[in-house]
């Protein structure tokens, strides 16, 4: 049974107040909040075991080599890789799809091949892209999406041909919340010859991911959206890829042999952890990931799907809202502007009533454009979010647009 009250109590932020208000913490989409649990372990391994990686043969280092190795595999498991050495560890999503857009790109990119992007897609998805079609003379092909949040599946497929090398897609829109269909995309890609990558920034908290069963080339997603720290993410690749690929980064670690005349480099995964890690983090990481484990991706799922339910019904009843992104489907993000006044204004106002949302161009310029807004507010969920805070969201905005009202 799925007892969001008792999840609460493993977070202790939650009991915060803002303001002298309850804290309502609606900003998941940017970070999510961590369970004590994860905090214990990172503290214990700081205070108890803390020595480098990989490097020593003492007691000590061999403690925390064995955690971020074991949360290699607890990774592995998640998302159904078929090996740990496809399980790249990373700085989050942003350094996950650089380092691919560096080394895939430097292998597999040329001059005249295009690289196929979503207009709804986070500038971490989009500028990578941008820099190495400039490296390369490639060009960049954008998929739109309509007015409720969907992609032009259509458009897609009018792009899908021989020069295509590469589509690049997030699972869960950071704006939208649309779920994209990207089973779909990567089976249209791959029957052109063209790889496919995944931004699950927004989708592996949500949404159980089988790498296997999607076939995707290339997946990235950051520990911090997942009930972990920040500063640590996860790139999956195929082997097969991998190995093609030459490294990102050069120093230690990622060699084998180094000789003036010549260098050679390690085995996957440390191939592309140059330097030392944070292990630390990575063993954060794996703790979170076992915590959404024992909770239970699919009750987390139900749970969220009828809050975003709950959240669309109820702030439609908001006068003069105005709401982006209706697709079916669509996972916990509500962004929204209201008529008259400014997204900022909005979200200054809402801080102070102790709910904490996010305001601006939420790192997706290109969807503002579409809608032709400087910026929205946006509310993003979690497993830990109630009813009851929806229900205080609406009431600020009623609130709000009573007080202001033109």
């Amino acid at each position: 049974m799925f007892d969001v009250n008792q999840i609460r109590k493993d977070f202790p932020i939650l009991r915060e107040q803002v303001y002298g208000k309850p804290l309502v913490y609606l900003d998941n989409g940017a970070t999510t909040q961590k369970p004590r649990r994860v905090v214990e372990v990172m503290n214990e391994y700081y205070l108890r075991y803390n020595s480098n990686v990989h490097r020593g043969v003492h007691y000590l280092s061999n403690k925390c080599t064995d955690a971020n190795e074991r949360a290699r595999t607890v990774v592995r498991d998640y998302i159904h890789a078929g090996e740990t050495e496809e399980v790249i560890f990373t700085r989050g999503t942003t350094e996950s799809i650089n380092l691919v857009a560096y080394t895939f790109g430097e292998a597999f990119i040329h001059a005249g091949d295009e690289i196929v992007v979503t207009e709804m897609e986070h500038h971490a998805n989009i500028v990578p892209w941008q820099m190495l079609c400039e490296r390369k003379g490639a060009e960049l092909k954008v998929v739109p999406f309509k007015d409720n949040g969907e992609l032009d599946m259509e458009a897609f497929a009018g792009l899908m041909n021989g020069r295509v090398k590469l589509v690049a897609v997030a699972y869960v829109s950071n704006v939208l919340g649309t779920v994209n269909p990207v089973k779909r995309i990567i089976d249209a890609a791959h029957a052109v010859g063209a790889y496919a990558l995944v931004d699950a920034a927004q989708a592996i908290q949500h949404i159980p991911i089988d790498v296997r069963e999607l076939d995707c080339d290339f997946l990235a997603f950051s520990g911090h959206k997942i009930y972990g720290p920040t500063g640590v993410g996860v790139l999956y690749g195929k082997r097969e890829l991998l190995e093609q690929m030459p490294p990102w980064q050069g120093g230690g670690e990622m060699i084998k042999e180094v000789r003036f005349e010549k260098t050679t480099y390690n085995e996957l995964p440390f191939k592309f952890e140059a330097g030392t890690p944070d292990f630390i983090g990575v063993i954060g990481l794996g703790e979170a990931i076992e915590y959404v484990k024992s909770v239970g991706l699919d009750e987390i799922a139900a749970h969220e799907h009828g809050l975003i339910a709950y959240a669309m019904e109820r702030i439609r009843q908001v006068p003069r809202i105005i709401l982006y992104g209706d697709a079916p489907g669509k996972s916990s993000v509500v962004s929204f502007g209201l008529e008259g006044m400014h997204h900022f204004d909005l979200g200054t106002l809402l801080d102070k009533m102790g709910i904490a949302v996010r305001t601006g161009q939420l790192c997706a310029d290109p969807v503002m454009s579409h809608y032709g807004v400087t910026g929205m507010v946006r509310a993003s969920l979690a497993m830990y979010n109630t009813e009851e805070e929806i229900d205080a969201l609406c009431a600020g905005l009623k609130k709000i647009e009573r007080i202001f009202k033109m």
